[in-house]
């Protein structure tokens, strides 16, 4: 089976967008064809975990069903989503799935980022019992979306102190922490022993570019690329800027024992079927080698 070297991690891809990968039963038969081990499934097909369990896979992580509502300045709103997220976890944490995948972004990015603050905390807070009590955890990914939370060291940070609980957990990301100017290693080695899940994603940055446009300022006649903007882009691990051995030794060091899922991210790879094949492969390959 593929694992990487260092720390001998399982490896896996998350699912993603061309309809290939809609097919849950083919791509939990080409996942195990191919020598993958885990795959992380998305919000709308989680009444297809059987699926690929039932292929001999395991499941890396499950969207929780909704994220946006956690932070709504509706009360009632608020409360019945808590209640929904934490039946939905004790159903799929019976069945073996123990991480769920979050990005905590505001139903409203225009009110005051403290406001949003206080109410995921809230809801967390109120969600942390039921996440305890199956052994599960929520994995927070630190995608940089309008209002997004728990995407920098200052707001994860205070995410964590504020919910005291260990179903608060991190999905590392490091291509996330590069295109903001963040420290992708440094962020790891204090985080580490939160660290739950891993997508393996990088990001490359153009140094001409950022000069030619700088980090802050909308370019005026510069284009963005797919799953970029004007100075940065996604890409496969290793065509970027992190050191994956070396993160995976301070993973090795923390005591991780999760997997590493490829988030396959890259506007070289993504748009066809053939394509996204040979990017996960090729992501495949590398990270064995790390």
């Amino acid at each position: 089976m593929s694992r990487t070297r260092t720390g001998h991690f399982p490896i896996g891809f998350r699912q993603a967008f061309e309809p290939w990968q809609h097919d849950v039963p083919g791509i939990a038969a080409w996942a195990r064809d191919n020598d993958f081990e885990v795959i992380d499934l998305t919000g709308q097909f989680a009444d297809q975990r059987q699926t690929v369990q039932h292929a001999g896979l395991a499941i890396g992580t499950l969207d929780l069903p909704t994220w946006q509502p956690m932070m709504s300045a509706d009360e009632g709103k608020r409360r019945d989503t808590v209640a929904k997220q934490a039946a939905f976890v004790k159903e799929h944490a019976a069945a073996g799935v123990k991480h769920y995948f979050a990005v905590f972004l505001p139903e409203d990015p225009q009110r005051k980022r403290a406001e949003n603050f206080e109410v995921l905390v809230k809801s967390l807070a109120e969600l942390a019992p039921a996440l305890e009590q199956a052994g599960a955890d929520i994995v927070i990914e630190g995608y940089p979306g309008p209002g997004a939370l728990g995407c920098t060291p200052e707001s994860l940070r205070a995410i964590l102190r504020e919910v005291d609980s260990p179903a608060m957990a991190i999905n590392f990301d490091p291509s996330h922490l590069i295109r903001m100017g963040i420290d992708p290693m440094r962020f790891l080695r204090e985080f580490a022993p939160r660290v739950r899940h891993v997508h393996a994603k990088d990001t490359a940055v153009d140094g001409e570019a950022v000069y030619e446009f700088g980090r802050e300022q909308p370019a005026t006649l510069g284009k963005r690329v797919r799953f970029g903007g004007t100075f940065w882009r996604y890409t496969l691990p290793g065509h970027g800027q992190f050191a994956w051995s070396e993160g995976f030794e301070v993973l090795e060091q923390a005591g991780y024992q999760g997997y590493v899922t490829i988030e396959l991210e890259d506007c070289n790879f993504n748009g066809s079927e053939e394509g996204e094949r040979a990017g996960l492969l090729a992501s495949r390959d590398y990270l064995k080698g790390c």
